[in-house]
């Protein structure tokens, strides 16, 4: 009792013991919590780095390679590179530290470039799977793929992004502080009409229509492969059902990859908007984000398993020059040519190479 009450007389050995404490020990989330989420947003910077920048490697050291419908894929490993650099590694270090400890300018910024970079990969998944559709189901219609169409795209892309990333800067919404503290965001847990509209409108526009669009195009693009396939049959050419089982586990492998990414991320914001009184543990409401910084990972692997001739130069460059590239003997098909009459001969000529027919 003495030698408490003398510490406390004092005014200085006590207080300081508070701070000191108050420092060390994270109020929110246990310090092994904190090392552990440090250590796996460590491994996905590392894989989100290494696989995104070996994709934009090779396309821009393979002028061959950037096809209009390639572009898309370059756009998609920078704003995936953003995800991992604006993220990952910030996430990363904010864990390992406990708090997140860089200052509010820092926070407002992570939690704007991370929605913002996102929404970019998100969109331009979107784009890149309505460009399928219409090359594939809608030949006739005279819209070919360009580059000039490709990155007239992509502008419409990233300014429709850049206006649901500003506007939270300007007042509606917010960016802030989630979870267990040491990520930034957008501020789900903040109780007004102005963060409730904006939540809804951000549902609905940048993830149930993109989506909607996703699979109804995809579901598209395999409905007439399938039909192109039984053609091919009937008038006595091989069948691509091999071909035709790898497009649909890539496609479905990337839906997959999408919904697990992003679906965490809307249901919180709908849960928020449907019961603002539902307490959401810190940790719930912290994973959400981090699911979706994981799509920067998935995406450049899905490209990588489905499309050969970018594995095969992936391979060449991760090799120093060692590996030879196979180097197919016929000419892929040309997806702008497959209309009713054309499909059938093209196809029955180069059906070896019907894979790159939906390059993922």
């Amino acid at each position: 009792m003495d030698s408490d009450s003398t510490l406390s007389s004092s005014g200085s050995p006590l207080p300081s013991l508070h701070a000191e404490m108050a420092t060390i020990t994270p109020t929110v989330f246990p310090r092994l919590g904190y090392s552990i989420l440090s250590f796996l947003m460590f491994i996905n910077t590392v894989l989100t780095v290494f696989n995104n920048v070996l994709v934009i490697t090779v396309l821009l050291r393979n002028p061959s390679l950037l096809q209009p419908i390639n572009v898309f894929i370059l756009s998609l490993a920078v704003s995936d590179l953003m995800i991992g650099l604006c993220g990952s590694l910030v996430v990363t270090i904010t864990n390992y530290q406990g708090s997140f400890f860089i200052g509010h300018t820092a926070c407002v910024f992570q939690g704007f470039a991370v929605n913002y970079f996102g929404l970019v990969s998100l969109c331009t998944l979107t784009l890149l799977a309505y460009e399928r559709y219409t090359v594939v189901c809608k030949p006739r219609n005279g819209l070919k793929l360009s580059m000039r169409r490709s990155i007239n795209g992509l502008l419409i892309v990233w300014i429709f992004c850049l206006f649901w990333a500003v506007v939270p800067l300007l007042g509606w919404s917010s960016y802030g502080p989630e979870g267990v503290q040491t990520s930034c965001s957008l501020a789900w847990e903040e109780r007004s009409w102005s963060n409730y509209s904006y939540l809804i409108l951000y549902t609905l526009f940048c993830f149930i229509l993109p989506v909607a669009v996703i699979i109804y195009c995809y579901s598209k693009v395999l409905t007439s492969m399938n039909k192109l396939n039984r053609s091919v049959e009937l008038q006595g050419g091989r069948s691509s059902q091999k071909e035709n089982d790898h497009a649909i586990s890539m496609v479905l492998s990337f839906i997959i990859a999408f919904f697990v990414c992003w679906l965490p991320y809307t249901v919180l914001s709908v849960v928020v908007v449907v019961d603002p009184a539902l307490y959401i543990p810190p940790l719930v409401a912290t994973m959400p984000m981090y699911f979706a910084k994981t799509s920067a990972v998935y995406n450049p692997i899905i490209y990588f398993l489905s499309n050969k001739q970018f594995r095969e130069a992936a391979l060449e460059m991760l090799s120093c020059g060692r590996y030879i590239p196979h180097m197919p003997n016929t000419v892929s098909i040309n997806m702008r040519s497959l209309n009713r009459k054309s499909r059938l001969t093209s196809l029955s000529r180069n059906v070896n190479s019907h894979s790159k027919v939906l390059p993922l």
